[in-house]
């Protein structure tokens, strides 16, 4: 069963960088029996198994941050880069698929999604090119836990210009006005969060980046800032708030902002969850996260029952010592499995 998780591990796939992954993952899959196995328009790693009416897509994906590890195995845990995110859920749809077989009446749909850590463009391409019964999302909260949300993300430059003035006037610089917008941030911050007790449900801002300057005529001082928001904090309601705490700075939209995301706790694929986590010794919990995945990507767009499930501890996301439990990897695998064939028990092709 490790085959999968270590050769997948041992595939160096920073974003940018996931062909010869994506090649190694197409490979495994049809040793594995995959019906189908290919790379698709967007570079993704697709496996299909079964031609039935109902779909299911697991949506993992195949890319990791940067920074090499050392691929070994010690005491029964797997080290190396993308171990935990994403590589072992990932790894985990592909095995436990192919040891549920073909199945009647349905078809299962595994992806290995290419940019997730970058802009998702894996995710946004597989958005028109399915439309699921239902979707399961790959990202590591442990074997025996299921999360049901992610947090938005929005991300902006603020620019402040001053005209250039003497170090030993009492005008304000560039660079103090900027730190100025940055503290009021973090006290709006603060007051909105202040009678919430979900790190879910707050604000959560971050200063990536300050840089100044001046070319003898005009200061400049820029701040990246990034927010992780909550469900009731569109990124249209942050953009319009940052503007109002930036008053006189020039404040830009970077990159793609993305809606928070929570799934519907009542559904079909999480009572097939729990009972698989319950199959494997577990006692079954739910989790919402402060991060992004691709749910927020693929979840308002297909509008099927949804939830994220993977093995591994998502505090070693990134990290130099990043590395997965194997006997966690196989009560997943075991979780997923007995899933799958509850749900299609729960939902015969025909209902």
């Amino acid at each position: 069963m490790m085959d999968t998780l270590i050769g997948l591990v041992s595939q160096y796939s920073p974003s940018g960088r996931e062909r010869a992954a994506v090649e190694w993952l197409i490979a495994r899959m049809k040793d594995l029996g995959y019906q189908q196995a290919f790379t698709d328009a967007a570079g993704n790693a697709v496996g299909v198994a079964g031609s039935g009416p109902r779909q299911v897509v697991l949506l993992g994906h195949i890319d990791t941050v940067p920074g090499k590890i050392s691929v070994r195995v010690r005491d029964g845990v797997l080290y190396g880069r993308g171990a935990v995110d994403a590589k072992g859920p990932l790894a985990c749809f592909v095995d436990a698929v192919a040891r549920l077989g073909e199945t009647d009446g349905w078809q299962f749909v595994v992806i290995g999604a290419v940019e997730e850590e970058r802009n998702s463009e894996g995710a946004r391409y597989v958005v028109g090119q399915y439309r699921p019964d239902f979707a399961i999302i790959g990202e590591p909260n442990r074997w025996d836990r299921i999360a049901l949300g992610y947090k938005g993300t929005a991300l902006a430059t603020v620019t402040v210009r001053q005209k250039q003035s003497h170090s030993a006037s009492a005008e304000q610089t560039a660079s103090e006005a900027a730190v100025k917008i940055w503290l009021a941030v973090q006290a709006f911050a603060e007051q909105f969060n202040a009678a919430k007790s979900r790190a879910f449900d707050k604000i959560l801002p971050t200063l990536r980046e300050l840089r100044s300057g001046q070319d003898g005529h005009e200061q400049r001082a820029r701040l990246t800032l990034g927010a992780r928001l909550p469900m009731d904090v569109s990124p249209e309601d942050w953009y319009i708030k940052l503007n109002d705490l930036a008053v006189g700075a020039e404040v830009v939209p970077t990159g793609y902002a993305i809606p928070a995301w929570v799934c519907e706790k009542n559904t079909l694929p999480v009572r097939s969850f729990l009972s698989g986590i319950r199959t494997q010794g577990g006692t079954p919990s739910f989790v919402y996260k402060t991060g992004t995945a691709d749910l927020n990507i693929v979840a308002p767009a297909w509008r099927c029952p949804a939830l994220v499930y993977g093995p591994g501890d998502s505090a070693l996301d990134h990290t130099p010592n990043e590395a997965i439990d194997l006997a966690e990897y196989q009560k997943a695998v075991g979780v997923l499995e007995s899933a799958l064939r509850d749900l299609v028990k729960r939902l015969p092709p025909g209902a």
